[in-house]
C-alpha cells in the first residue's frame, strides 16, 4: 500500500503532454512530468499511453512477434544459443536464444541489421522499422521530461545519444528487442515444481543497462521491485496503446544515483497452456559507446554529487562490468557512508566505536558532519521533496542569508514545503556552516544528536575546518 502522500499505483501518463513546446510549460506538461517522475521514485517504472492511431503499429508488431517465434525450429543450432555478451553489447542484431531462460530474441540495429528483405538470410519480425523510431521518440521525450523535473538544461544528455538521424556508416546504440519467453514447442521448457510458475529472477536479470526502457507485452508477467522492496506487476492490465517504461542503470549513473534502476523479473504463469509463449517488444535507449557517463550536469544544477560519481566513466567500461543491486546507492540506505545508527537515530555508537578503534583513524568532526548532513538529504529530504514534486535548487550560502529572514523570498514557499529548519539558509547542505548543519540535521531526524565536546569543536572551529572539508 502506498504512503498518504504517495500515489496509490503505477502511475498512467501521456505521451502527447510529455512533448516539448516552446516558451513557458503548460500546466498539463508540469502535472505529467511530476506524475511520471513522482512513479518512478516510487515504483521504478510507469505506463506510457500512445496516440490512439500506434495502438494499431504496437499490435500487429506482437502478433507478427508471435507467427515468427511459432515457426522457429524447437532446437536452435549452436550458432545462435548464446547468453549476453557484455563486450559486444551495441553489436548484437537478428536471432539469438538463451535455452536456460527459455528465452528467443531477435534484436533490431539499424545500421547492422538488414532491412531489405531480398538481403535477409532469415526473415524477420514484421513493423519493426517503424516501431524502432517510434519507440526511440517517445524515451527521448521521457529523458526531456526527467531533466525538466531535475531543473537540468535541455537535452541534457544529446552528447551521449545517437545522432538523429543516423549518420552514414553509422550504427545505433539503442536496439529494439523482440522476445519470446517459455514457448512450449522451444527446447525443454520444465515450469517449477507446481507446475504453474517459470521465474526469471532478479539475479538473472538485475537491471538494464539502458538510459530507459520501453516494454510492450502481450501477456502479464513484468514484475517491477519497488522503493520498499515489494515486486508489483505492472504489465497486468495495459492497454492496446500503453506501454511500460522504466530507467536502467546508465541514467543512474549519469544522474549521480538520484534516479534509481528498476529491478525487474518476469513471472508466466502456466506456459504450457500458451501455444505462443510471452512475447514483448522492449525499446532499450543506450548510450553511445565512444562517450562518458559524468554528472556534471547534476552538478551544474546544484544537486549534490557524491564521491563514487564524481569522475567520469567510459560508456563502454560501464557496459561491461556487472552492477550488482547491493552496490547501488539508494536514497532509502547509503551503502557508501555505511554509519551504523542505533534505534533512536543517535550517531552516538558510530562515533564511539570508532574512537575506541585504535587501527582505524576516525574522520575529522566536520568530514562526519559533512556526510551525515548528505545522508539525511537523501535519506529524508529528498524524499519529502519527491513525494510532493518538488525540484531542489538551492541557494547560494551568500544570496540566502537575507533569504531566511524574508517570508517572500524565492525559496520561502519551499522551505515551507518541505518543513526547512527555520534560520537555516536554503543551501545545500554540504555547504552550510557547522552550526546550521547540526540544526538540519536535529529537525529531519528526531532524535538526532551529538556529543558535547564534538558540537564545541565543529562551532569554535568556524568556517575553516569547513572550507578545507570541500
Amino acid at each position: 500500500m502506498a504512503d498518504d502522500d504517495g500515489l496509490p499505483s503505477l502511475a498512467r501518463v501521456k505521451l502527447v503532454d510529455l512533448v516539448v513546446k516552446e516558451g513557458l510549460p503548460s500546466d498539463s506538461y508540469k502535472l505529467s512530468v511530476s506524475t511520471l517522475c513522482n512513479s518512478l521514485a516510487q515504483y521504478s517504472a510507469a505506463i506510457l499511453q500512445f496516440p490512439d492511431t500506434d495502438a494499431a503499429l504496437l499490435r500487429s508488431a506482437l502478433q507478427s512477434a508471435r507467427l515468427y517465434f511459432h515457426h522457429r525450429p524447437e532446437y536452435p543450432s549452436q550458432d545462435v544459443i548464446h547468453t549476453h555478451d557484455s563486450q559486444h553489447w551495441c553489436r548484437t542484431s537478428g536471432y539469438h536464444s538463451d535455452p536456460q531462460l527459455s528465452q528467443e530474441t531477435f534484436d533490431y540495429r539499424p545500421g547492422l541489421t538488414p532491412t531489405d528483405p531480398a538481403a535477409e538470410m532469415d526473415l524477420s519480425p514484421a513493423g519493426l522499422v517503424d516501431i524502432f523510431p517510434l519507440l526511440g521518440k517517445a524515451s527521448r521525450d521521457i529523458l526531456d521530461a526527467i531533466s525538466f523535473n531535475w531543473s537540468l538544461r535541455s537535452s541534457p544528455f544529446t552528447e551521449i545519444l545517437d545522432n538523429v538521424p543516423l549518420r552514414a556508416t553509422e550504427t545505433s546504440s539503442s536496439v529494439l528487442s523482440v522476445s519470446c519467453q517459455a514457448r512450449p514447442t522451444f527446447h525443454d521448457l520444465t515450469p517449477q515444481q507446481d507446475g504453474n510458475l517459470i521465474m526469471f529472477s532478479e539475479q538473472q536479470h538485475p537491471s538494464d543497462k539502458s538510459l530507459i526502457s520501453i516494454v510492450k507485452s502481450d501477456k502479464a508477467g513484468l514484475h517491477i521491485r519497488d522503493f520498499q522492496g515489494h515486486w508489483v506487476l505492472v504489465d497486468g492490465d495495459l492497454g492496446p496503446q500503453e506501454a511500460v517504461i522504466y530507467p536502467g542503470l546508465a541514467l543512474y549513473q549519469a544522474t549521480a544515483g538520484y534516479i534509481n534502476p528498476a529491478l525487474h523479473r518476469i513471472e508466466i504463469t502456466n506456459p504450457q497452456s500458451n501455444l505462443y509463449g510471452r512475447c514483448s517488444l522492449t525499446f532499450k535507449l543506450m548510450p553511445k559507446s565512444m562517450s562518458s557517463l559524468n554528472s556534471a550536469e547534476m552538478r551544474a544544477a546544484g544537486h549534490g554529487v557524491d564521491e563514487q560519481f564524481q569522475l567520469p566513466v567510459p560508456v563502454d567500461d560501464f557496459m561491461q562490468k556487472s552492477h550488482p543491486s547491493t552496490s547501488l546507492l539508494s536514497r532509502q540506505g547509503l551503502p557508501a557512508f555505511n554509519f551504523p545508527t542505533a534505534q533512536d537515530g543517535s550517531m552516538k555508537p558510530s562515533f564511539r566505536k570508532r574512537k575506541n578503534n585504535s587501527k582505524c583513524k576516525p574522520l575529522p568532526p566536520s568530514k562526519r558532519l559533512r556526510l551525515e548532513a548528505q545522508r539525511v538529504l537523501k535519506e529524508r529530504v529528498q524524499d519529502i521533496a519527491d513525494k510532493k514534486g518538488i525540484k531542489l535548487r538551492f541557494c547560494s550560502l551568500k544570496e540566502c542569508e537575507n533569504h531566511v529572514h524574508l517570508l517572500d523570498s524565492p525559496c520561502a514557499n519551499i522551505r515551507m514545503e518541505i518543513g526547512w529548519p527555520p534560520g537555516v539558509p536554503f543551501v545545500h547542505p554540504h555547504d552550510l556552516p557547522n552550526k546550521a548543519k547540526i540544526g538540519f540535521l536535529e529537525a529531519y531526524e528526531p532524535g538526532w544528536t551529538i556529543t558535547h565536546d564534538m558540537e564545541l569543536s565543529l562551532i569554535d572551529a568556524g568556517q575553516s575546518a569547513q572550507h578545507s572539508g570541500h
